[in-house]
């Protein structure tokens, strides 16, 4: 199967013109004309385009890559499965829940919601935008999110999302024969590995440990769409966190690739 990589150079709706770089020259760019406005007008524009475009590439046949500064993304990218006519099953890599709803919240930062959005909770705007059903709960994995909000943690625990907290009880767990979605925001990464994160949270699981663990997705689920929310390129200075984020990355394409031959 090809793989197409979908790049949103962007941090929620602010362009990030060091992400862009990180494109290769058959990659597809995700860059349409923003007005001025609300940012949440603004994301779902790009969410919008984001979801064209993953949608093309499933009716394509391809394996689509996004790749952004946010995981406000992931709403473009299943807006796109489900209009493609894949209901997915989510496998969220992440140090945070991004769990929280406007009642739980104690920043207001929407790049702490998404999740929760896609769980039909809370802030529904941007889902509502891109016409994205629901998920439900118990088709969403949160693994880690070792640092989660007070209310936030509460929300996870009554909610039907399978929070696992150590990334390795996925091998265990008796996956559904489902499609596979896996989001991979890399600030999961242990900051020994990968430190240049905007939200660092210490501990965590070492790059080592989540190769063999995506390896081991890759070799035994239909996986049919994954996305990476990034490092922050401005804490980057000698290119680690880039490399180790990229590495992983690649890693689970590549047994992907090997599983498909």
């Amino acid at each position: 199967m090809q793989t197409e990589f979908i790049l949103t150079p962007f941090f929620l709706d602010q362009f990030l013109a060091e992400l862009k770089a990180l494109a290769d020259p058959d990659w597809t760019i995700n860059k349409p004309a923003l007005p001025d406005g609300e940012p949440q007008s603004r994301m779902s524009i790009l969410h919008e385009a984001l979801a064209r475009k993953v949608e093309k590439s499933i009716g394509e046949g391809k394996l689509p890559v996004s790749i952004a500064g946010d995981c406000c993304t992931t709403i473009g990218v299943t807006a796109g499965l489900q209009r493609a006519g894949v209901d997915p099953f989510l496998i969220w890599f992440d140090a945070h829940g991004d769990f929280n709803t406007w009642e739980t919240t104690p920043s207001g930062f929407l790049g702490g919601m998404p999740l929760a959005m896609l769980a039909g909770l809370g802030e529904q705007t941007m889902p509502r935008a891109v016409g994205l059903r629901p998920l439900s709960q118990d088709r969403i994995i949160l693994t880690d999110g070792r640092d989660l909000d007070p209310g936030e943690m509460e929300l996870v625990a009554s909610s039907g999302v399978n929070h696992l907290v150590d990334p390795k009880n996925l091998y265990e767990y008796a996956f559904p024969d489902l499609p596979i979605y896996i989001h991979f925001d890399v600030d999961i990464i242990n900051p020994f590995d990968a430190p240049a994160m905007s939200y660092a949270a210490t501990g965590g699981p070492r790059a080592s440990e989540l190769e063999d663990i995506f390896r081991f997705l890759a070799q035994t689920l239909q996986v049919v769409a994954i996305s990476l929310s990034s490092w922050n390129p401005d804490l980057d200075a000698d290119g680690g966190s880039k490399k180790t984020s990229m590495n992983l990355l690649h890693a689970l394409l590549k047994e992907l690739q090997k599983r498909r031959k």
